[in-house]
């Protein structure tokens, strides 16, 4: 009888809608996949279901009180090691045995763990933006030297993926993003400045969490998988468009120098991408639902308003001065979302906040790691202080 070797997958945000929607893929495969390693950060009783179901070997979480705390609730799983801290995500990124590590952190916290997995050549699949956005040029250099892997999860960056699979990168045209255009498309310039908190978290389309669903009403979005796909592809940022597509259904395209152009079509299903991560490169059965064209009856595409969006400009503008300006622009603008969020400063205010603070900042070219969490520290602390002043003003 053969011994079927199931591949060893760690989850690095496993309490999150990515991790979630991840562990449910590889409950389906369970012949498939094994988890050996879990993070929840502070949402333990999410972790302390998936360790009883899972059964990993190490789980991590936000620091030694949750550790110590969870460890007494999971008394009876003795085996299971419980750290914490950024230490803890990178001894889980770095496990020897792990074959898969699904990186599903947000924000900048993603990086570390996310590079020295790829240090130790561990296949990634990506759905943290924020890891390529930063340090894209740094992640995918050392992925070549060391055979790893990094693969997207996010909707875009797969459809991408297999527009492209037994493709010459010669016969690529340009690549087509598509933008379902958020909760505030269709507003005027006027309208989006007295918009509400709720109003923004209104996606028409997607179940996001508060700060992508906001990126998303900015179409900052959008930018940073600009960013995103010039080094998962290494494509020339004046060969990615971005066009608004409402239905969300065409989740890419990829134009070609004949003219053809082939385009990835799905139902809202992140699984679907997660899937194909963690097949890659066979495609298997699914049980997910199937789109039906006939029910959709039209797929509309638009142009991009940039002067009503105008941080997708500005993720363009970061690309084109490289260096750490791409830290700069991810920083300023998690500090401008999270002010909006906390009603500290209107919608129309983010991409103002995010100027500034570019403008300010002489980019470092061929960073080291320390350099990017550099820029990233300087860029929150300087957003912060315009936030700051700006509310200060109009009072």
């Amino acid at each position: 009888m053969w011994l079927i070797m199931r591949k060893k997958i760690v989850i690095l945000g496993s309490t999150g809608s990515i991790g979630q929607q991840t562990l449910e893929v590889i409950r389906k495969y369970s012949n498939e996949f094994e988890v050996v390693g879990l993070s929840g950060w502070e949402n333990t009783t999410f972790l302390k279901e998936q360790i009883s179901f899972f059964k990993p070997k190490i789980a991590v979480v936000k620091n030694e009180y949750i550790a110590e705390k969870l460890k007494k609730d999971l008394n009876k799983l003795n085996d299971i090691k419980i750290l914490w801290g950024t230490d803890g995500l990178i001894k889980m990124s770095i496990l020897e045995e792990a074959d898969i590590i699904v990186v599903a952190i947000i924000g900048i916290a993603s990086l570390i763990p996310t590079f020295e997995a790829v240090k130790r050549g561990k296949n990634i699949a990506l759905a943290s933006k924020e890891a390529m956005v930063v340090a894209g040029e740094l992640l995918i250099k050392e992925a070549k030297l060391r055979n790893a892997n990094i693969l997207p999860i996010d909707s875009e960056h797969s459809a991408i993926l297999q527009c492209l699979k037994n493709e010459q990168k010669d016969s690529i045209e340009k690549i087509i993003l598509t933008a379902s255009g958020g909760a505030l498309y269709n507003l005027t310039e006027t309208a989006l400045k007295n918009v509400s908190i709720e109003d923004a978290l209104n996606h028409p389309t997607w179940k996001m969490g508060k700060k992508v669903t906001i990126d998303s009403a900015t179409l900052m979005n959008k930018g940073l998988e600009v960013i995103e796909a010039k080094w998962f592809f290494n494509i020339p940022a004046n060969k990615i468009e971005i066009v608004i597509h409402p239905q969300s259904y065409v989740h890419s395209m990829v134009q070609f120098i004949d003219g053809t152009i082939l385009a990835q079509i799905g139902e809202h299903d992140m699984r679907i991408p997660i899937q194909y991560a963690l097949f890659y490169p066979n495609r298997t059965i699914s049980n997910f639902p199937r789109l039906e064209l006939t029910k959709i009856g039209q797929l509309t595409f638009k142009k991009v308003n940039f002067d009503k969006f105008p941080c997708i400009k500005l993720a363009y503008r970061a690309l084109e001065l490289g260096g750490t300006m791409p830290a700069v622009l991810n920083g300023a603008n998690e500090i401008a979302v999270n002010a909006f969020l906390n009603s500290k400063i209107s919608f129309s205010v983010i991409p103002i906040i995010i100027q500034n603070t570019m403008k300010e900042h002489k980019p470092k070219y061929n960073p080291n790691i320390n350099d990017i969490l550099d820029a990233d520290y300087w860029a929150r602390e300087k957003a912060l202080n315009f936030c700051i002043n700006l509310k200060n003003s109009n009072k």
